[in-house]
C-alpha cells in the first residue's frame, strides 16, 4: 500500500509539472513572458506539495489521494453538465445590404462627384460624420499617429497587388462541360482550396441575404442593382500570423491585413479560373470586389459563428483569419451549417474584444436583433474613424481574443473543452485574464519588422495608462475626456 500511494503521488506530480512546463515552454515561443512566468512557477508550487506528501504516514496520504481522486470526479461530472446552453435564435437577415452603405465604399466618395452627390442625396444622414473621418491622416498615411514609414510601404505593396488583381473575379466560361458528379467536385474543391492554403473551407447554398443590393465598390457601375445567379458559394479561410497581430494596434497588423487580403484572393482567384475552366460560370469575391458579404456566406458554410466584434469566429482560430469567397453553379454538396453554438456562449460571456476596444466601437450587451436577425453590431463609424487616425487597421479586438491563440496542443486543448462545457468556458476566461491579462499590452513585433521612430512616444503614451478613443471625428484620450 506504502509503495503504491509513493508511486500514485509521484506520477501525478510528474503529470502537473510536464502539463504546466509545457505550457511554459510553448508561451516562451508565443512571446509571452507573464504566461510563461507562472506556468513554470505554477509547475513547481503545484508539484512540490505532492512530493513531500510522501513523507506523511500513509492513512494521510490515502486521504489525500482519495480528496484528489473526489476533486477529479466532482470536475468531470461539472464538466459533463448542461450550462452555457444558448438558443440561436432567428439571425438570418430579412433584406439584403446595400454596399453603398459600408464604410470602406463611403471612404472612396470623391466630394462633389457624381456618386458623392447621389449617395448623400439619398443617406443625408452620413455626410457630417463622413466628411469629418475625411479630415483625418487616413489609412496608410505618412501623418498618422503609427505612421511606420517602411511597414506602411510594405502593406500597400500588398494593397496594390489586391488591386491590380479586381477584374480578375470573372472570365470567360469554357464552351464544352466536363462531366463530373457533385460529391467529386465538392472532395477536390475543398481539397484543391486547401492546397492553395486555405485553412478551412466550407460550401453553401448561395441565399439572397448573402449578397449586396447595390454596388459600392469593384468592377461594375456605382449604384447598380446587383444580380447573382449562381447557386452555390465556396467559402474559406485563411490564417493571420499570430506574431504579426500580437502588436496591434501598431504598424504590423495592417501589414499582415494586406497579406492575407492577397492570399484570399489567390486562392479565390484560382478556384473561379479552374471552374470556369470546367466549362462552369464561377465569380471571385476578394477585397474591394465582393458581391457577397463574406462573413455571412462563411458562417451558412459551417465555418463559424459571427461573434461579438461582428466578425466570424472560428472555432480554430477565433477571428484571426481573413475570408475568401466563390460563387459559381458548379454541382457541390453544401455544408450544414454547424450545431455548435459554444462559440456564440463563450462571446456572450467574453466581453474581451470590447473592453480592449481602443475605439469603444464594439458593444458590451448580449445580441439585439437588426433588420430581422439576432446579432452583435459594432458602430463602423467610429471603428473606422479610428482606423483613419492610427493609419492602421487597428486589429485590437483580434489579438486580445481568448479564441486567437496559436493553433498548438495547449491551446488546442483548451477549444476543445470550450466547445463542450460551458463551466470549461467560464474557466477559460478566468485562466486567460490570469495568464494573459485583461487587458493584455500589445506584444512586440518580430525583430526583423523594423522599429519607427514614433515607438518611444507611443511607449510614453502606454505607460501613462492613456486609453485613445474616436469622438467627434478626432482622437482623444480618455484623461483628456474625463478631464482627470
Amino acid at each position: 500500500m506504502e509503495t503504491t500511494t509513493t508511486a500514485c503521488l509521484a506520477a501525478l506530480a510528474l503529470f502537473v509539472l510536464f502539463i504546466l512546463c509545457a505550457f511554459g515552454l510553448y508561451s516562451i515561443r508565443e512571446g509571452e513572458p507573464r504566461a510563461a512566468r507562472l506556468a513554470l512557477g505554477t509547475a513547481v508550487v503545484a508539484s512540490l506539495p505532492l512530493v513531500l506528501t510522501n513523507l506523511l504516514p500513509v492513512g494521510t496520504r490515502l486521504v489525500i489521494l482519495g480528496i484528489i481522486a473526489a476533486t477529479g470526479i466532482l470536475g468531470v461530472v461539472l464538466f459533463l453538465l448542461p450550462v452555457g446552453r444558448v438558443e440561436r435564435g432567428d439571425d438570418m437577415p430579412n433584406k439584403r445590404f446595400d454596399e453603398r452603405d459600408i464604410m470602406f465604399a463611403r471612404a472612396r466618395l470623391v466630394p462633389d462627384s457624381p456618386e458623392y452627390e447621389a449617395y448623400y442625396a439619398m443617406r443625408p444622414e452620413n455626410q457630417a460624420a463622413d466628411d469629418k473621418t475625411r479630415t483625418l491622416p487616413g489609412l496608410l498615411s505618412p501623418d498618422a499617429s503609427k505612421a511606420a514609414p517602411l511597414t506602411f510601404a510594405s502593406a500597400e505593396a500588398s494593397f496594390s497587388l489586391t488591386e491590380a488583381l479586381r477584374e480578375e473575379v470573372d472570365g470567360p466560361v469554357a464552351p464544352a462541360r466536363s462531366e463530373y458528379t457533385a460529391d467529386q467536385m465538392t472532395s477536390y474543391i475543398k481539397g484543391l482550396a486547401r492546397y492553395y492554403g486555405a485553412y478551412t473551407v466550407g460550401i453553401a447554398d448561395l441565399q439572397p441575404y448573402h449578397v449586396y443590393s447595390h454596388i459600392g465598390r469593384g468592377s461594375g457601375r456605382y449604384g447598380a442593382p446587383i444580380t447573382l445567379e449562381h447557386r452555390y458559394a465556396i467559402a474559406f479561410t485563411v490564417e493571420m500570423d499570430h506574431a504579426m497581430m500580437g502588436p496591434a494596434p501598431e504598424a504590423p497588423v495592417v501589414m499582415e491585413s494586406a497579406r492575407q487580403y492577397v492570399e484570399a484572393a489567390r486562392v479565390a482567384l484560382q478556384l473561379g479560373y479552374l471552374i470556369r475552366s470546367l466549362g462552369y460560370p464561377a465569380r471571385a469575391h476578394i477585397d474591394g470586389n465582393y458581391r457577397v458579404i463574406a462573413p455571412l456566406v462563411a458562417r451558412d458554410a459551417g465555418l463559424g459563428e459571427i461573434g461579438r466584434m461582428g466578425l466570424l469566429m472560428t472555432p480554430e482560430l477565433g477571428p484571426r483569419v481573413r475570408l475568401g469567397v466563390v460563387t459559381t453553379d458548379l454541382p457541390l454538396f453544401p455544408d450544414q451549417r454547424s450545431d455548435d453554438l459554444s462559440v456564440i456562449d463563450f462571446c456572450r460571456l467574453c466581453r474581451k474584444c470590447a473592453e480592449n476596444c481602443p475605439s469603444r466601437s464594439i458593444p458590451y450587451g448580449d445580441r439585439e436583433e437588426i433588420d430581422g436577425a439576432l446579432r452583435w453590431r459594432i458602430d463602423p463609424d467610429t471603428c473606422f474613424r479610428y482606423w483613419n487616425v492610427i493609419g492602421t487597421d487597428c486589429g485590437r479586438c483580434m489579438a486580445v481574443c481568448p479564441y486567437s491563440h496559436p493553433h498548438n496542443p495547449p491551446h488546442n486543448l483548451v477549444r476543445w473543452a470550450i466547445r463542450r462545457s460551458g463551466l470549461a468556458r467560464r474557466a477559460a476566461l478566468w485562466l486567460d485574464d490570469v495568464f494573459y491579462k485583461d487587458k493584455p499590452p500589445p506584444r512586440p513585433a518580430p525583430d526583423w519588422v523594423p522599429l519607427d521612430s514614433h515607438k518611444a512616444v507611443l511607449k510614453k503614451v502606454a505607460r501613462s495608462g492613456r486609453v485613445f478613443e474616436v469622438t467627434g471625428g478626432a482622437a482623444q484620450s480618455s484623461q483628456d475626456r474625463n478631464g482627470d
